[in-house]
């Protein structure tokens, strides 16, 4: 059975976050940090609250315990952006990506499998990949 038929925009961007936070087995503070900081900046969430972000991101955890579901999470993801967002949910999985500093084999599969779902041109998700990067960057102090 299906636990969710639908998501908006908001939704399918917190989903998107969550799938990569997840994808190594369970999401960090420092993730959790960063999705609602994202969540509480950027224009895509205005007027999302940090309590929709709870339920969406509660949601999105429980698509993933279904039979299918990251299969399911994926066309709902899909289906409810348009093609200039599904660019902005890769966006947001690589600064979720990024900031956790520590990608593991699971996570970048994820992230793989976001990129196929949302059907992105390959050079267009390494430059959005880069871009998180280089936002991520640490400055080395001599000692």
């Amino acid at each position: 059975m299906l636990a969710r038929t639908g998501l908006d925009a908001q939704e399918a961007l917190v989903c998107t976050m969550v799938l990569v936070a997840a994808a190594d087995g369970g999401i960090t503070d420092r993730e959790i940090g960063v999705m609602a900081g994202l969540v509480q900046t950027l224009p895509a969430f205005q007027d999302f609250s940090s309590e929709r972000l709870e339920v969406a991101s509660d949601a999105a955890v429980s698509l993933l315990e279904e039979d299918e579901g990251l299969a399911h999470a994926g066309t709902m993801i899909r289906e409810a952006l348009e093609p200039r967002l599904r660019e902005t949910a890769y966006a947001l999985a690589c600064e979720v990506v990024a900031a956790d500093r520590a990608a593991t084999q699971p996570v970048l599969r994820m992230l793989e499998l976001v990129m196929i779902e949302l059907r992105l041109e390959p050079l267009v998700a390494a430059a959005i990949e880069r871009g998180a990067r280089a936002r991520h960057q640490k400055i080395e102090r001599a000692a």
